[in-house]
C-alpha cells in the first residue's frame, strides 16, 4: 500500500499546518495558487504597518488550517462530514480568495470593472476543475451554497466563518494591531451544527462579540486608517489616469505585462484568454508599471506615480459630515493653479469619497445562538448582549484627499 503524501507547512500564526491530501497538493502547486505569493493580503497597509507584508497564500494557508480545526470539531460532536465532503470543504476555502487580483481590495473594480472577486474565484475554480478531471465539482458546489449541507457553505462564507477569523486574526499579528486579537480557538470549540444551520453554542456569546467588536476596530484603525486610505486611493487614481489618457502606440505607459491588456484593450469579457493573462498578474507587475509611468511626460500621471514610489501620498481628512461644496472648489481650485493644470486633472489630486463599515449585517447573514433549551435566536436579539441593533447600523465616514 502507498504512503499517503504528508507535509507540514510551518506558520507563525497557528505552528504547523498539515496537507495531505492528493488533491490539495494539486492545488498548492498550481501555478494559479503559487500567484498569491505575491499579492499582499493588506494591499497598502505596510506605508503605515510595516509588518504587515504577508501574503493572500499565507491567509489562505491559514484559512485552510482553522477550516481543518471546525471540521474535527463539529465530527467529535456527531455531524456527519463524509471525507469527500472533508476535503471538498478545504479545496474550497484554499481557493476562496484566488480571484483576487494586484492589491487585492485596493484595485478590486478597477483593474477589472464589474467584475467581483468571487466571481473570479469561481470562474478560476471551474477552469481548475477541468484540469483535475472533476475532483473540484463539489468544491464548487459548496463554495456557491448549491449543496444540500448549508452549513458547510457557511463555513467557507458567513459572518463567522474561518476567512474572517484567519484575516483578523493574520492580519492583527503582522500589523502588530492588538485589536484585532480573537478568540478564534474557543469560537472553533462553539461551533455546532442544527437543522443545518451553522450556529455557536450558547457559551460562546462572548467570544463571538468579542470577534465582531475586535472586526469593526481592525476596520477604523487598519483597514480604513487615513493613511492606508490615502495610499489605496492614490493607487486606483494612477490606474484611472492611465485608463483616460491610454492611447495605442503610446510606448510610455507600455509596460510588457498583462497590465497593458486590462487597462487598454479589455472589453469586459472574461473568456479564458482574459482569465489565462489576469492569472498572470500580481503586484509586482503594478509596481514595476508605476516605475515606468513615473517617467511619463502627463503630470498628473507623473505626480503620482512619483508621490506613491516615495510615500508622499495623497493628505487626508476624515469627518462625520460631508465636506461643504465651496470647500472642495476652493481645494480643486488651489490644486489647478499649484501644479498649473486643468480642473478636470486637479480631479485625481483632489477628491472626496465616503467609507463605510458595518459591525453586523441583521439582514444579509445571521449568527445564530443555540440555547441549552433548544431555542435559537440571533445575537442581536440577545438580553444585555453587546451586539444589538443599533451597532448593527452602518458607520459612515467622509473623506478628502488632497495632493500638496
Amino acid at each position: 500500500m502507498a504512503a499517503i503524501q504528508r507535509k507540514i507547512i510551518n506558520d507563525p500564526v497557528y505552528g504547523f499546518i498539515t496537507i495531505n491530501h492528493p488533491l490539495i497538493f494539486s492545488i498548492i502547486s498550481h501555478p494559479f495558487y503559487q500567484r498569491l505569493r505575491r499579492i499582499k493580503q493588506m494591499a497598502m497597509a505596510q506605508l503605515v504597518y510595516p509588518g504587515a507584508v504577508h501574503t493572500r497564500l499565507h491567509h489562505s494557508l491559514g484559512a485552510y488550517h482553522l477550516m481543518n480545526n471546525a471540521v474535527i470539531e463539529l465530527k467529535s460532536k456527531g455531524v456527519d462530514i463524509s471525507p469527500e465532503e472533508e476535503v471538498a470543504v478545504k479545496a474550497a476555502i484554499l481557493l476562496h480568495d484566488v480571484g483576487h487580483g494586484p492589491y487585492s481590495h485596493a484595485l478590486e473594480q478597477v483593474l477589472v470593472p464589474d467584475v467581483h472577486h468571487e466571481q473570479l474565484s469561481l470562474q478560476i475554480m471551474h477552469t481548475l476543475n477541468e484540469t483535475f478531471n472533476g475532483e473540484l465539482s463539489l468544491a464548487i458546489q459548496i463554495f456557491t451554497d448549491q449543496y444540500h449541507k448549508p452549513f458547510l457553505h457557511q463555513l467557507i462564507s458567513g459572518q463567522l466563518d474561518v476567512d474572517r477569523m484567519d484575516y483578523l486574526t493574520r492580519d492583527s499579528f503582522y500589523s502588530g494591531v492588538s485589536e484585532g486579537v480573537i478568540g478564534y480557538d474557543r469560537i472553533l470549540k462553539m461551533l455546532v451544527v442544527h437543522n443545518g444551520q451553522l450556529m455557536i453554542e450558547e457559551k460562546g456569546i462572548y467570544s463571538v462579540e468579542k470577534f465582531l467588536v475586535a472586526r469593526r476596530q481592525m476596520y477604523w484603525q487598519v483597514y480604513l486608517h487615513k493613511t492606508v486610505l490615502a495610499a489605496e486611493k492614490m493607487l486606483v487614481k494612477i490606474l484611472e489616469r492611465v485608463r483616460a489618457i491610454y492611447r495605442p502606440g503610446d510606448d510610455a505607459l507600455y509596460t510588457q505585462s498583462a497590465v497593458d491588456f486590462f487597462l487598454g484593450e479589455f472589453n469586459g469579457v472574461m473568456n479564458a484568454a482574459a482569465l489565462d493573462k489576469f492569472c498572470s498578474l500580481d503586484d509586482h507587475d503594478i509596481m514595476h508599471a508605476i516605475k515606468r509611468w513615473s517617467l511619463h511626460p502627463d503630470k498628473v500621471l507623473s505626480l503620482l506615480c512619483h508621490g506613491m514610489l516615495n510615500r508622499q501620498l495623497y493628505k487626508t481628512r476624515i469627518q462625520t459630515a460631508p465636506f461643504e461644496p465651496a470647500y472642495i472648489a476652493s481645494q480643486l481650485d488651489q490644486v489647478s493653479k499649484r501644479f498649473h493644470i486643468s480642473a478636470e486633472e486637479s480631479s485625481y489630486l483632489c477628491f472626496t469619497g465616503e467609507a463605510t463599515n458595518t459591525l453586523y449585517k441583521t439582514i444579509d447573514e445571521k449568527i445564530n445562538i443555540l440555547f441549552k433549551d433548544g431555542s435559537v435566536r440571533d445575537i442581536s436579539e440577545i438580553d444585555n448582549a453587546l451586539i444589538h441593533q443599533n451597532l448593527s447600523a452602518p458607520v459612515k465616514k467622509n473623506y478628502i484627499c488632497l495632493f500638496r
